[in-house]
Formats: structure tokens, C-alpha cells, sequence
């Protein structure tokens, strides 16, 4: 891919959500290193506020916006605040994201709802609000941030992997909009595979689950969880100085997305294998 000669990170500014932990705060850490200005939104205000002190000692300018991305309301409201921080904006990375764990028919219908708010609707919005802005800039870049289970749809993550494959979706389809539009902004697909986050062990869990049953569920991803935050951030930046397309984040999501372009309908099937030798579990 040619390099945009009007894309640059130092000196622009980026909008990161769930950026109080986890790949969010590491990418904003990321990205005040290599000179953006940030505007934080997280719902966690001393969480925001930790990771704002980092990115501020590196010599950046630095905004914190505590939000619940499941009221529309606030996430209306984001862009009004960033615009009177900073002025502009030349990057969004939604990332934010949360995870409901069991089966379809455990899970309350109140529950999917909020988890499609925060991982879809959210991002939506938000893309909604910031891509006239966005679109004043030279050259600009839309992150949105879905998952390997927005390619890969493992049983007992049904309301997840609805939200983020809606979300690659939606990202798709408005990547090749702008691309025809002529548009200076971009978009950027990622999908992580296991990263060490809090995401899975601060999961909402279905009413009907037992305790034995989270227990179990929780046990089995986190032997999957290899990445850390930071090696995330690091591959997803790269891409961000790219404007790739897409980026896929560490080996596991790579051997995901492969095997399910070889098996569109039988993946899981080998994966539950793979998944139960690693953890001990009957497949």
C-alpha cells in the first residue's frame, strides 16, 4: 500500500474508547508515544484518569471524557467535548467492548441489548458524529475494533459475536463507501485473538448460568489469552501508521481466520478439539 504523504500520527489527534485498561489504554499510551493528542472516553474515571497522567508525562495534550457508551445520550455528547478540547480530529479508534458469557437461551433479552449497545450501536454513533469532522483533515483514519469472534463464532458467545460481526460488517461495507466517495479518511478493521484484558473475567454472565459454569468457561479462555495488551497495541499502531484495511492481532487470530476460510461450516469443530486439548475439557 502506498503511503499517504498527508497521514502522519504526530501532531493529530485521536478519539480512543474503553481507554481506561486493556488494549485501549495501552493503544492511547501507543499513540501519545509516537505524538497524538488524545481524547480519552471510558466509563472507568479513575482508571481514564491513571492512563491520562501517563500520556500527559509524555508531553501530549491530553482530555478525559467518562462516559457510559451504553446511553445514547453520552455517546451523542463525545464528540461536542472533544471538538472544544482539541478543536479537530484526525483519528477514532473504537475499541471499547464488553462480554456476555452463555448460551442463547440463558442470556437475558435486557442483557443482549446493552452488550449490542456498547460493542455496535456505540461504534455506529460515534463513526456517525466524527466522520464530517474527520473528513475536514487531509487524511484520516477510522479504527473500529471487532474481534476474532467477528469471524469465528464459538458456541456460547452468541450476543459477542453478533455484535462483532455486525460491527466487521458495518466496517466493511462503509470502507468500500469511502473508497469510492474519494474520501481522505480511511477505515481499519482489526480482530485481536487472546489478549491478556480484563474483558472475560468482567463479562456479564447469563442469569441462568451456575457458578460452576462461569468458573469452567472463564478458566478455558484464559489459557488462550497469550498476547498482552501491549504487544496488541503495538501491532494495531503499526497498522494505524498504514491505514491498513485490516489487521489481525497475534498468530491465534491469523490460525483462526485461515482455518475458517478452509472450513466455513466444519471450523469449530477442529478449534473445540484444539480448544480442549489446551484446557483439559471434553470437546
Amino acid at each position: 500500500m502506498a503511503t499517504d504523504p498527508h497521514w502522519s500520527l504526530p501532531g493529530g489527534v485521536a478519539l480512543v474508547t474503553g481507554a481506561a485498561g486493556g488494549i485501549g489504554a495501552a493503544l492511547a499510551l501507543n499513540l501519545a508515544r509516537r505524538g497524538m493528542a488524545l481524547a480519552l472516553v471510558d466509563r472507568d474515571a479513575a482508571g481514564l484518569q491513571a492512563v491520562a497522567d501517563q500520556a500527559a508525562a509524555v508531553g501530549v495534550a491530553v482530555s478525559r471524557h467518562v462516559i457510559d457508551l451504553a446511553e445514547r445520550a453520552q455517546v451523542d455528547g463525545v464528540l461536542p467535548a472533544v471538538l472544544a478540547a482539541h478543536g479537530r480530529l484526525t483519528l477514532l479508534v473504537n475499541n471499547a467492548g464488553v462480554a456476555l458469557g452463555g448460551r442463547f437461551e440463558q442470556v437475558d433479552e435486557a442483557d443482549f441489548d446493552w452488550l449490542m449497545r456498547i460493542n455496535f450501536d456505540a461504534p455506529v454513533r460515534l463513526t456517525r458524529a466524527c466522520l464530517p469532522v474527520l473528513a475536514r483533515a487531509p487524511a484520516a483514519l477510522v479504527v473500529n475494533v471487532s474481534s476474532i469472534f467477528g469471524i469465528v463464532a464459538p458456541p456460547g458467545q452468541t450476543a459477542y459475536c453478533a455484535s462483532k460481526f455486525a460491527l466487521r460488517g458495518f466496517s466493511e461495507s462503509l470502507r468500500h463507501e469511502l473508497a469510492m466517495a474519494g474520501s481522505p479518511v480511511r477505515l481499519m478493521l482489526v480482530h485481536p485473538g487472546g489478549v491478556r484484558t480484563g474483558i472475560a473475567d468482567n463479562a456479564r454472565v447469563a442469569v441462568t448460568a451456575t457458578a460452576d459454569e462461569v468458573a469452567s468457561e472463564q478458566a478455558a479462555w484464559r489459557v488462550l489469552l497469550r498476547l498482552s495488551p501491549e504487544q496488541a497495541a503495538e501491532q494495531i499502531a503499526r497498522g494505524i501508521v498504514r491505514r491498513a484495511p485490516r489487521v489481525l492481532v497475534g498468530r491465534d487470530a491469523a490460525q483462526a481466520a485461515w482455518l475458517q476460510r478452509l472450513m466455513p461450516v466444519g471450523y469449530w469443530a477442529v478449534m473445540a478439539r484444539d480448544l480442549a486439548r489446551r484446557t483439559g475439557r471434553a470437546a
